[in-house]
């Protein structure tokens, strides 16, 4: 306990500390989230998030991306680095940047990672070619000179200028992220980006167009906290990393162990029996629900990182009978729920639009999945998704291995 609030005073201490440290004028670093700081002594180490730069609206306001809680939650100590546009320049900004650095440093930090979009990923390797206190790099669409719509002369600087930055950092692990669809992205930047790290001799991670992810910021949303935040987590913890980390998330390709599902979902044989026991009745031969000539299942995951699964219990006429489940959001107040949802056929389409609820569609695609759309009861608000079908087996498997890690 006693340990608990030396880590809360200094915490305290120390983000005063972080605010008032810099002259009038300049620019200094805040606490990421709104809680304690651990400090030099008890932190893993100090990463710093350098937000964007927009023309019309001040990015030093825009939320921290969820993904560092991850880092947050695994005992570094995230910090922010914010910056007014006005005097916002790739020179001034970076000189101030290792000057940051050079205090975390002297503080008693012993890793310092800079984390940065588009703007702010062109600082952190900016400052990590400047500085030797530079422990790794985490860039997310890297971008400092315009999109292809609005700066299409400067556009391709995007990528000219990134590589020779690559080309001279000093002795920092980076990691970087390219998404499909991003308007500041000139294209070919992760071949090349590869290369070039491959060659200097230090670790690196490169993530070129990764699935479901898309757009300028993409790692702005729950769903890439859930795809990369344990990737950037290990890549930032590993003692020595030497040449490429390779990263393959495997959040999203089943249905996870946080997820509520009836049992008549799970256990679809010893629903069955249990049903037939208070009949009376016996147990019908033949595969359980779920199988090819039985319950139908789709699973995915809408952007801001909960996964969803429809499973079809029965059809008659133009009448749909469903469970619809959703795993937990990033935030505590968001729990994982099941329901049994009543819809209709309309076309091809199942329908789920009972009153007070949220109004559910789920459209066949050719590939067997479902293109689904969530719009809140009040309409206001809508999220799409692309469900693929379930192996109705493997829901039977994930309550196997839930049962075996469970403590005797």
């Amino acid at each position: 306990m006693r340990q608990c609030s030396i880590a809360a005073v200094w915490g305290l201490v120390l983000g005063f500390m972080l605010l008032i440290g810099a002259p009038a004028g300049a620019v200094g670093l805040d606490p990421a989230f709104n809680q304690a700081l651990l400090g030099p002594d008890h932190a893993t180490g100090a990463v710093v998030w350098n937000h964007g730069r927009s023309i019309n609206t001040e990015d030093s306001d825009s939320p921290t991306p969820p993904y560092l809680r991850v880092l947050r939650e695994a005992g570094w100590d995230v910090l922010r680095f914010n910056r007014p546009r006005d005097g916002d320049t790739l020179t001034a900004s970076t000189r101030r940047l290792v000057e940051l650095v050079g205090q975390l440093k002297r503080k008693g930090y012993h890793r310092i990672v800079l984390t940065g979009q588009s703007f702010g990923a062109f600082l952190a390797l900016m400052a990590a070619d400047a500085s030797e206190d530079v422990d790794a790099v985490v860039a997310t669409a890297p971008a400092a000179f315009g999109n292809f719509d609005e700066f299409y002369e400067s556009w391709r600087l995007n990528a000219t200028r990134l590589y020779p930055l690559l080309e001279r950092v000093k002795r920092a692990r980076v990691m970087l992220f390219y998404f499909h669809g991003d308007d500041f992205d000139p294209g070919g930047r992760g071949e090349r980006s590869r290369a070039i790290l491959a060659s200097r001799q230090i670790g690196f991670s490169v993530i070129d167009q990764p699935a479901f992810l898309a757009g300028h910021w993409a790692s702005s949303t729950g769903l890439f906290l859930r795809r990369f935040g344990s990737c950037i987590r290990d890549f930032l913890d590993a003692e020595k990393i030497e040449g490429e980390r390779v990263c393959e998330p495997a959040w999203g390709e089943a249905p996870s162990s946080e997820m509520r599902l009836p049992d008549e979902l799970v256990h679809p044989r010893a629903a069955l029996r249990a049903a037939a026991g208070a009949t009376g009745g016996s147990v019908p031969g033949g595969p359980a629900p779920g199988g090819s000539s039985g319950r139908q299942s789709w699973y995915g995951f809408y952007p801001n990182g909960r996964e969803v699964l429809l499973a079809i219990e029965d059809i008659h006429g133009g009448d749909v009978a469903a469970v619809y489940a959703i795993g937990p959001g990033i935030d505590d107040n968001e729990p994982a729920e099941w329901t049994h949802r009543k819809g209709r056929l309309v076309d091809d389409d199942f329908m789920f639009d009972e009153k007070g609820k949220s109004t559910l569609r789920f459209r066949p695609r050719a590939d067997g999945g479902l293109s689904a759309t969530w719009t809140s009861p009040d309409g206001k608000t809508s999220m799409e998704a692309g469900l693929r079908r379930l192996d109705p087996q493997h829901l039977a498997r994930r309550a196997e291995t839930r049962v075996s890690s469970q403590p005797q």
